[in-house]
């Protein structure tokens, strides 16, 4: 239930200047709507259908063989425990607020959650069992990340940032004991706890100076002494590092020396790298080994697609390999007697499940089967990846998902779904609105990878970079020009959709293209450079300056006025919808309040919704129907009319 003094607290924020229209508000649930027409009893059927499926996330082993799994059986996301394969998913917690993720504690039954309010991102850690209450094991107001646990669980650590501050704190308490947690070390930036020495006198942390660079450090528990591993490598990416038998050398997903991200050993005291996986065209995406070290499990990212491999880490031979469905990879973790490798996969058609891979036997076993609600698998859409050339040549890839049942000779409306970021990718995943937008309205969806998207090297990943930028926005552009190449899509109703970074790019296209549009659809969306980097969390604000630019510098300044949507909002002449959460620490509500203020008063049709109780991205399941409902209203109507 929404406290009265929150809603009013949103209504208020949702004030803007005087314009020459006239806003028609009002309140569904924890939700705010500007000029949103009343939805219809169809709209609301339509997207039930699409909406009650329903995911099984791998979290972590027991000690006993069983699994905790995150899934949703209400309005939000909760942990499960599932004691054998194909068993009942038993709900373990019932907090009205999603649960973001869940580490056993090794060699026990407890286990460490991680949890936020109203999607505000400042995540508190909890300690509980499969029965009993949880305990909060962190300071209430702060924000807390990178949990990890000592081989016997008896040392938890984890890195936190408090409000206004761009400092990180290392803390680490024994969960099974309770007490006050101690700080281990402190930096004035991004750092994160990454592995544990099994006799708990160091740990590797990893200080992250933007998406694109990394360093390694060690540090000594004794004395705090914190000593950087490879102090004169060139920039590159380490993930997921951790300590290899013997303490000496550290296995991670790094770039250094290479386009694309391959496993390396790296020796702590000097520096000297060894390759894993020499000659892969594509990035390693995630990897596990068996505690003893032996045994590798990785996964490929081919094109978007996920391949599993299985190895002896020693001899490098490789050993019986699952055959695991299409799609792409959740999770990879081995059983702590390594014997059992978890898997979880999503595909276009599946929504996600989770299978473990018999080491030693070689048998693959599914362990839940999640459901579609009342979709027919038949009518689901399996996306087409294509390329366009772009502007310069450059070849820009796109999952494209084509309405089933079209008559010959017609033309489909299109909508463009720019992901998110920027250094992220679109994969084909479970992706509802896609199937949604191509059944419901027989639209054909686009998922670009614009220049600046993961997966494809690492010099395309800096392709769009700080005065850049708006090289990604004419790939936008290019994808025009092929849509209108193509026979079975209407070049004259195409719209723009995107969220976060994408509802920066949605805003940036309507600005270029207004002319080629029906209208944009962002979702909590930068709609000025500056304003951005001035007020999304201190705690993030460096990194971000780093991918974007830095506005106190006088070249960018410059470059913010000229490319910011808010520099160039005159030149959006079609309707636009505006989403955001109230709590979104990443892009502040204000960058969506003042858009919307300027489309309105320069007599744009604008829709705008705020849910009080969201964040960046809408987690709880009645927000995210009605978000879906009210897109739904928008899209149909800049088409023409529902088809």
């Amino acid at each position: 239930m929404l406290k009265p003094l929150l809603a009013t607290a949103a209504i208020v924020a949702l004030a803007l200047p005087v314009t020459a229209q006239t806003v028609a508000t009002r309140q569904v649930g924890t939700a705010t709507l500007q000029n949103v027409p009343e939805i219809p009893a169809d709209v609301r059927a339509a997207v039930q259908r699409y909406q009650n499926s329903r995911a099984a996330q791998f979290e972590d082993w027991l000690p006993d063989g069983s699994m905790l799994i995150a899934t949703r059986f209400g309005a939000t996301q909760q942990i499960h425990h599932v004691a054998r394969p194909g068993g009942a998913r038993t709900q373990i917690t019932f907090a009205d607020e999603p649960v973001a993720d869940a580490r056993v504690i090794p060699g026990s039954d407890r286990f460490v959650l991680t949890r936020d309010t109203g999607g505000d991102e400042w995540f508190q850690l909890y300690a509980r069992g499969l029965t009993g209450t949880a305990t909060q094991l962190t300071t209430p107001g702060t924000r807390n990340q990178s949990p990890v646990f000592s081989a016997d669980g008896r040392m938890l650590a984890w890195a936190q940032a408090t409000k206004g501050s761009a400092a990180y704190t290392i803390y680490a308490t024994d969960p099974t004991a309770g007490g006050a947690p101690r700080a281990l070390y402190r930096a004035d930036g991004s750092v994160g706890p990454a592995d544990i020495a099994p006799d708990k006198s160091r740990l590797i942390f990893v200080r992250s100076l933007s998406n694109r660079e990394d360093q390694l450090f060690e540090l000594n528990l004794a004395n705090g002494q914190a000593t950087r591993i490879a102090p004169n490598a060139a920039e590159a990416v380490y993930q997921g590092p951790r300590y290899l038998p013997g303490g000496t050398r550290i296995i991670a997903i790094s770039d250094t020396g290479n386009d694309t991200r391959q496993l390396v050993e790296i020796d702590i005291a000097t520096g000297a790298v060894t390759v894993v996986t020499p000659g892969l065209k594509w990035d390693v995406e995630s990897f596990d080994l068996t505690k003893d070290g032996r045994v590798l499990a990785y996964a490929v990212n081919e094109d978007g697609f996920s391949r599993v491999v299985v190895q002896d880490r020693v001899t490098r031979r490789a050993l019986p390999q699952p055959v695991v469905p299409k799609g792409v990879l959740t999770a990879l973790k081995f059983s702590r007697d390594g014997r059992q490798l978890a898997i979880g996969l999503t595909s276009a058609t599946s929504a996600g499940d989770v299978w473990s891979w018999d080491v030693t036997g070689a048998a693959l076993t599914r362990w839940t089967t999640s459901e579609l609600g009342d979709l027919d698998p038949a009518r689901l859409a399996e996306p087409e990846l294509i390329r366009f050339k772009s502007f310069d040549g450059l070849s820009v890839p796109a999952f494209v998902y084509r309405p089933k049942g079209i008559a010959p000779g017609t033309k489909t409306p299109v909508i463009i779904d720019i992901h998110g970021g920027p250094e992220a990718q679109t994969r084909p995943v479970w992706n509802y609105g896609a199937q949604y937008f191509s059944d419901v309205l027989k639209a054909t969806v686009i998922l670009p990878n614009v220049r600046g998207s993961d997966g494809y090297g690492r010099r395309y990943l800096n392709l769009d970079n700080a005065e850049k930028r708006e090289d990604s926005v004419k790939d936008i552009g290019a994808l025009l020009d092929w849509i209108g190449t193509q026979p079975g899509l209407d070049a004259r109703r195409v719209a723009v959709y995107g969220q976060s970074y994408g509802g920066y790019m949605s805003l940036a296209v309507m600005t270029h293209y207004s002319d080629r549009l029906v209208g944009g659809v962002e979702r909590y969306g930068i709609s000025n450079w500056t304003t951005f980097l001035e007020n999304t969390e201190a705690y993030r604000r460096d990194n971000r300056r780093a991918e974007y630019g830095d506005e106190r510098d006088l070249k960018m300044q410059a470059v913010f006025a000229k490319i910011s949507p808010m520099a160039n909002i005159g030149r959006i002449t079609k309707p636009m919808l505006v989403m955001q959460g109230a709590n979104d620490p990443r892009v502040p509500q204000s960058e969506s309040d003042q858009v919307v203020a300027r489309l309105r008063q320069n007599g744009n049709e604008t829709w705008y919704v705020l849910f009080a109780d969201e964040g960046h991205g809408f987690l709880k399941k009645p927000n995210n129907d009605l978000r879906r409902e009210v897109e739904t209203l928008f899209l149909r109507k800049v088409f023409g009319g529902a088809k």
